[in-house]
């Protein structure tokens, strides 16, 4: 989701990862009304015999009872919630990111900095830009990978 400053854009999108396809919509909020609304443009958007696995953050939008009776209703959706501070497992995050980027250049290098500092330690003299970053996986290894990395976290706990 990327919201304006203003609360004017609410962007959904939904990235194939096998194609690289992004199927997106601009709405001005985001409830779960919206949230259903996109849900069936992706159902509308992709073709009936597969099964569709989407990644979501935990906003509580996503786990509305009438999304909740919607899913059940439409059995070819799977959702998956990210964990808490985790957005950077969504892939459509960095789409959003890139939007980001070439809408706002100044805020890219600001931000840029900020994270170096804060999470690396790293004096601004120091970093080096970002590199984009290509994964070449199926949606099959990402998930197995995924559900690795979740038996190992409830292992820990």
């Amino acid at each position: 989701m990327i919201t304006n400053v203003h609360g004017v854009t609410t962007l959904f999108a939904a990235l194939d990862v096998a194609t690289g396809k992004v199927v997106g919509q601009c709405m001005k909020q985001h409830r779960h009304q919206e949230w259903l609304k996109f849900l069936r443009a992706i159902d509308r958007a992709t073709p009936k015999g597969l099964d569709l696995h989407l990644i979501a953050d935990n906003y509580a939008t996503h786990k509305h009872p009438t999304v909740k009776a919607w899913l059940a209703k439409h059995t070819r959706f799977h959702l998956h919630f990210t964990p808490m501070s985790a957005s950077w497992l969504n892939q459509i995050e960095r789409f959003f990111g890139l939007i980001t980027d070439k809408a706002h250049p100044a805020r890219r290098v600001q931000k840029r900095r900020r994270t170096g500092e804060r999470y690396h330690g790293l004096p601004q003299s120091a970093q080096r830009p970002t590199q984009a970053v290509r994964v070449i996986k199926s949606a099959g290894e990402i998930l197995e990978k995924v559900a690795r990395g979740k038996q190992a976290l409830e292992s820990v706990h």
